[in-house]
């Protein structure tokens, strides 16, 4: 049963919330929003708000789920931020070990502390992993990607803010897409999105098209679910191959 909005995965399992902004993408984050939404309706789990909080007694979360789910690690936080020790994504990758029924997507925009976690360790075969690459800035994030020896490893283009250019998608198995919403939403141009859409069938690469965001195709800005998720008309919600 899917029980998240998100259109990529089914599930969200956050042992982690909160962050601190890192790069571009991060000005207008949905997740800080919505911790401080979540606070203010008084539930437990968010009560320090979007501060950085580790959360133990979430761990076992997965192992309730019998039904295999598709499940995004840390939606309301970045697994590899400085702050979350070593020691704590050791308990979340041995959940990940003993739940072979899932497959969980670990997406960070902290590359470097990825792989650098990763360097003695075993990646699961259920672990797809994926970075952040919302601007040209960000793009050397997937060079240290396709060095991990991941089942999967995937993009998220998303908020998608300006042209990220030519890409180099060698060994990279999934690329999402997608426009910002709110208030603060930057635009997001057609140009930018078929480039990359182009360039994922041309390498191989599954394309996703998520959604416009609160800006358009058209360059108008309106609710985000007017936009919707269609790409000149027609929806492109591609999945990786999976061997495993």
């Amino acid at each position: 049963m899917k029980t998240t909005k998100i259109e990529w995965t089914d599930k969200t399992w956050n042992p982690i919330t909160g962050c601190t902004k890192y790069s571009q993408g991060c000005a207008n984050c949905y997740a800080e929003t919505m911790s401080r939404r979540l606070k203010a309706m008084g539930l437990d789990k968010y009560t320090n708000g979007f501060e950085l909080t580790l959360h133990n007694d979430c761990l076992d979360e997965p192992m309730q789920w019998k039904k295999p789910h598709n499940i995004f690690v840390c939606s309301m936080s970045d697994l590899f931020h400085k702050d979350v020790p070593f020691e704590f994504i050791d308990k979340i990758i041995n959940t990940i070990k003993q739940t072979p029924q899932h497959r969980y997507q670990l997406l960070t925009k902290r590359a470097e502390r990825m792989a650098e976690y990763f360097q003695n360790r075993e990646i699961p075969k259920n672990a797809w992993l994926g970075v952040t690459v919302e601007a040209q800035s960000s793009k050397k994030r997937i060079d240290i990607l396709r060095t991990l020896n991941a089942p999967i490893h995937f993009l998220s283009c998303e908020p998608l803010i300006e042209d990220l250019g030519i890409l180099n998608l060698d060994n990279i198995d999934w690329v999402i897409v997608g426009g910002e919403s709110g208030l603060k939403a930057r635009p997001m141009k057609e140009e930018w999105v078929l480039s990359i859409k182009e360039q994922s069938e041309q390498q191989g690469s599954a394309f996703f098209f998520k959604q416009w965001g609160t800006w358009g195709s058209d360059g108008i800005k309106r609710n985000k679910c007017v936009n919707g998720k269609l790409l000149q008309g027609k929806i492109f919600q591609d999945m990786p191959s999976i061997n495993n």
